[in-house]
């Protein structure tokens, strides 16, 4: 399985801007909306974000390099940034190593029973370029595990209950030694649980879980962007057993404006303007996410030509203030003139007398 580095095509030494245009890059080319509906690049698209969300991130990224330097490669199963697997985190790795007990056990008769954390869920949800500006609640739904009302959460038939693992006593895990110490492991048997079912329900078959969809309220924020992960904690899968539910990450899918172009923050327009505009000067109308706004356009201007309106872009996702809007003028030429416009035209041409190419002749 690549790394995040190896999923963006950068190093581990990559700046966060050199992170975020390889982001950009990827994603305009996996985009499902650029791609018609293949499921393969929507799955590509799923892994650049993730990808994107955890090294973009300081704090998840510096997590993710201590997991990678501890698992050679990769963390052992489970799902979220900044975790590490079925394992929970490194209190539970050291603990388990040195013998002693991680945040997911519970003791229970003097033994160590661990509790396995819910899985994390993701679902992905569509909004328009105008719902990323402003911000919306919307309906979700997953399909989740959710606890068992047959046997309650606990696997076993109502009347029985889930009894001790003989193969570890009740801890979750057993010794191996390496030679200079010994080392815990999960419970081949009991799976880490310390418990085994003797007597299975026969609804969940003695996972203490079944699947059911559940729908959610989701508040997405104004300045979401393409990929923006929303975490809405506690509402994954439940643990097996009665053990922690896990997160469910919704994740937004913005479809792009047919108006703007958003970098960041920062918007950009390409605002036509006639010749007599952009010659003279001249205050015109242009949209903007808040409405129509005046432009003032410095005489002499050409086709190409960056009028930045600041604080007139994409909100900030902290909250704090909002990006620019980029106002890029393109002069527009007349394809057809009345005989007086040409008349006027060619009169103008032959009062200026200059030639804009002489200089093009002198850079020899």
């Amino acid at each position: 399985m690549p790394t995040h580095y190896e999923t963006l095509g950068v190093s581990k030494t990559a700046t966060e801007a050199e992170i975020r245009k390889a982001y950009r890059r990827l994603a305009r080319k996996y985009h499902p909306d650029a791609n018609g509906g293949d499921t393969t690049a929507e799955e590509r698209f799923k892994e650049i974000s993730h990808a994107h969300d955890v090294l973009s991130d300081t704090d998840k990224r510096r997590d993710y390099d201590a997991e990678q330097t501890m698992f050679r490669g990769g963390r052992p199963g489970g799902q979220g940034a900044g975790a590490a697997g079925g394992f929970g985190d490194f209190g539970d790795i050291f603990g388990q190593m040195f013998g002693g007990r991680g945040r997911g056990g519970a003791r229970t008769g003097g033994q160590t029973q661990r509790v396995q954390r819910g899985s994390d869920l993701e679902v992905s949800v569509n909004i328009t370029f105008d719902q990323a500006m402003s911000g919306v609640q919307l309906p979700v739904s997953a399909d989740a595990p959710h606890t068992c009302d047959a046997c309650s959460g606990s696997g076993s038939t109502a009347g029985s209950a889930p009894a001790l693992c003989p193969d570890c006593n009740g801890r979750g895990v057993r010794g191996r030694n390496l030679g200079g110490f010994d080392l815990s492991e999960p419970c081949v048997r009991c799976h880490g649980a310390g418990t085994i079912i003797e007597d299975p329900c026969t609804v969940c078959g003695g996972d203490g879980r079944v699947l059911v969809q559940r729908r959610y309220q989701v508040k997405i924020p104004a300045g979401a962007k393409d990929g923006t992960r929303i975490r809405l904690k506690g509402k994954g899968g439940p643990g097996p057993r009665g053990g922690e539910s896990g997160d469910l990450y919704v994740i937004t899918r913005v479809s792009p404006s047919g108006l703007y172009v958003r970098d960041g923050d920062d918007l950009t327009i390409d605002v036509p303007v006639t010749f007599a505009e952009a010659t003279l000067g001249a205050k015109i109308d242009i949209p903007t996410i808040d409405g129509p706004i005046k432009l003032s356009v410095p005489a002499g201007s050409d086709t190409g030509k960056v009028l930045r309106l600041r604080g007139k872009g994409a909100p900030r996702l902290s909250g704090e203030g909002r990006g620019d809007l980029r106002a890029r003028l393109k002069v527009v030429v007349p394809k057809e003139l009345t005989a007086s416009q040409r008349k006027a035209l060619q009169a103008f041409s032959d009062m200026d007398g200059g030639n804009p190419r002489e200089e093009l002749f002198n850079r020899r």
